[in-house]
């Protein structure tokens, strides 16, 4: 495994702490569940934190899970460690035998063990082969996507998962290269698209290559895909009081994460009925309003942490909340009712003798 390459300092620690706590915390053994365990930092404080927690780790990278390892290693008899992507989570957990979890994690995007090993080929800062495999045991490559796709489709990449608005300026400089020869270095490509990109443009919005690079990162291993479809199965497993968090880094993934959400916090029956039917209410309650964001300490002790949005949600049961609906709705016909003209209290207290004239004056007789 070798020295640990880079340093790992883990994003808004205290905050998923603080919002996973309620679920990990309520007695008896939870599972917890670390989706992107990278090197392990949020999950080694949720272990120290929980002493009664279960904790399922998985990672794509084996490099990431071999470090890991290590790092838990005094936590091994309440730890899983799986090879795996996170839409892969329905079948860890039934391979393991946890039908469902208490708390979730997804730390999103490349982890700080991938940007800062040069040899992987993530950072434009920084000459290498061009990979970006987080599992470089299986996929295809970076230099693989820009060597073979075709123009629509490399601008297409470039367009959707980057947000470049010269996509089609880059893909078309692409073409041009590996026509004389295959683009396999990270500088040449960061170079490329330099040059690609308006003198006017270069000079605002960071590193011109940052789009490209990112676009080409999903791409090769198909993230927003796999979130897609991770989303909904983590919250399907979520036992009621389980609560998940979603760090997101780019606008993509909180795209998803705020879809996947808004799904579940919402009532599915029609607006207008004034009680809830049994099936229809929601399942979820978001823990934030909108997306959460570092605050200038978080940023200044660890600036990886400046893009972060983070959204959470706990599983609520539907029936107790639609019971608690109901009786809130009849209590509040009850208490119209009794300022309606004619009825109830109200009525009673307008025909007492101690009550006031039209002139303000007491009644009950002169």
């Amino acid at each position: 495994m070798g020295e640990l390459r880079g340093t790992h300092v883990p994003v808004l620690l205290e905050r998923c702490l603080e919002l996973l706590a309620p679920a990990l915390g309520r007695g008896g053994r939870t599972v917890h569940v670390d989706a992107t365990l990278g090197l392990a930092g949020h999950a080694e404080a949720v272990l120290r934190a929980h002493p009664e927690t279960v904790l399922i780790g998985l990672d794509r990278d084996t490099e990431a899970l071999a470090h890991a390892r290590v790092r838990l290693a005094r936590f091994a008899d309440r730890v899983h460690l799986e090879h795996a992507v996170y839409d892969e989570l329905p079948e860890v957990l039934d391979r393991l035998g946890y039908p469902g979890i208490d708390g979730i994690l997804f730390d999103l995007g490349v982890s700080s063990l991938q940007l800062d090993a040069p040899d992987r080929g993530f950072a434009y800062a920084q000459d290498a082969p061009l990979d970006m495999r987080m599992d470089q045991t299986r996929g295809v490559t970076a230099e693989e996507v820009v060597n073979t796709y075709s123009h629509p489709d490399l601008a297409r990449v470039l367009r959707v998962y980057g947000e470049e608005k010269f996509a089609g300026r880059i893909a078309s400089a692409i073409i041009r290269e590996r026509e004389r020869a295959p683009i396999t270095s990270s500088a040449r490509l960061a170079e490329l698209v330099r040059e690609s990109i308006p003198a006017p443009a270069r000079r605002t919005g960071g590193h011109p290559a940052k789009r490209t690079f990112q676009a080409l990162r999903i791409e090769v291993n198909r993230e927003l895909a796999a979130l897609e479809t991770a989303l909904p199965a983590a919250l399907d497993r979520l036992n009621v009081g389980g609560r998940m968090v979603v760090l997101s880094y780019h606008s993509l993934e909180d795209r998803l994460t705020k879809a996947a959400l808004a799904e579940r916090v919402r009532s599915k029956g029609p607006i207008d009925l004034p009680v809830e039917l049994p099936g229809s209410g929601p399942t979820f309650r978001l823990l934030s309003r909108g997306a959460e964001l570092p605050g200038e300490v978080e940023v200044a002790a660890n600036p990886r942490a400046a893009s972060v949005r983070l959204r959470a949600a706990e599983r609520i049961d539907p029936n107790a909340e639609q019971q608690g609906r109901t009786d809130r709705e009849r209590s509040r016909r009850r208490v119209k009712a009794m300022h309606q003209p004619g009825t109830g209290s109200t009525a009673a207290t307008a025909g007492d003798s101690g009550g006031r004239d039209r002139d303000g004056r007491r009644g009950g007789g002169t």
